[in-house]
């Protein structure tokens, strides 16, 4: 299968175009990105042309791997439906639930497969806990705490704009969301409450009854660092368990799943867009509730 890619950031080239690289079912056919000098880099470390039209490497490719800002994505991913390509998308898939709106109305229209790459979920380890912890069932709620810096000299993600102007509800709200939206269901409402440096502190009721707290940052002191999930219920705690192996091989596992809906003709990945608008909206619903002090129900 031939994607092209659009992006050439850090996580467009040490992600994405390895994980395509090494992938036996798919070629890396072409790059584009907002700045050319860095599209031609990228192309020509993998050997594949670069693209200054966007168009031009749609009807180049049969599927595109995005790695771009959410609000840019949004736009390349309707065009790439559009144009019958299949789509792997990062996280978030929008900025707004009516732009993710968009991106499924695109993809339903075209008939394409889809799969956004919420990282955690492509970890076999992950994975098998998520698919066990809801077949068991019982559970009361989860709390997550995700405190990362994105702000050390050693990060590569300090220099990015819209991390920096939207933060960690959306930059890892989605991965909070896509590990526990599996084993308790759709939230029907959403409040928050700002803290220390950045954070944001989410109160979610779900539709089963359970309620989860939600604690983000991307500008934790070093010392204060944390990625945990508990689930707590009938059957005790649980922790979700760290994620075994790398993003690139995970990507991988992304793929395999892709390249698998695209053959099979099957439309119905559990993180395709459809579950990607469901992560947007409850993320656009607690900026909503952050802004105004006030709880934000979701509709059914």
């Amino acid at each position: 299968m031939r994607f092209g890619l659009f992006g050439t950031g850090h996580w467009a080239a040490q992600t994405h175009a390895a994980a395509l690289d090494a992938h036996p079912q798919a070629q890396l056919a072409g790059v584009w990105g907002r700045d050319p000098a860095k599209a031609r880099a990228l192309a020509q470390r993998h050997g594949v042309p670069a693209f200054d039209d966007v168009d031009a490497l749609l009807d180049a490719v049969d599927a595109v791997a995005v790695a771009l800002p959410p609000d840019v994505q949004a736009d390349i991913a309707v065009r790439a439906a559009t144009a019958g390509r299949h789509l792997l998308l990062d996280k978030p898939l929008a900025l707004a639930t009516a732009d993710a709106d968009r991106v499924v109305t695109a993809a339903a229209q075209a008939g394409v497969a889809s799969v956004v790459f919420f990282t955690g979920r492509f970890h076999p380890n992950v994975a098998a806990f998520l698919a066990s912890a809801a077949a068991v069932g019982g559970w009361h709620g989860a709390q997550v705490t995700m405190f990362a810096s994105i702000f050390q000299p050693e990060s590569p993600y300090g220099g990015s704009a819209w991390r920096r102007e939207h933060g960690g509800l959306w930059d890892i709200g989605p991965h909070a969301l896509s590990v526990i939206l599996p084993v308790l269901g759709r939230v029907t409402r959403v409040a928050a409450m700002d803290g220390p440096r950045d954070a944001v502190h989410l109160l979610l009721d779900h539709a089963g009854g359970a309620t989860s707290t939600v604690s983000l940052s991307l500008d934790a002191p070093p010392e204060a660092m944390r990625n945990e999930v508990l689930f707590h219920g009938e059957n005790g705690v649980q922790r979700v368990p760290a994620r075994d192996g790398s993003p690139v091989t995970a990507l991988g596992v992304a793929l395999d799943q892709l390249v698998e809906e695209v053959d099979n003709g099957t439309r119905d990945h559990h993180c395709d867009v459809r579950f990607g608008r469901e992560v947007v909206a409850v993320l656009d619903a607690a900026g909503t509730a952050r802004a105004e002090g006030r709880t934000v129900s979701l509709p059914g």
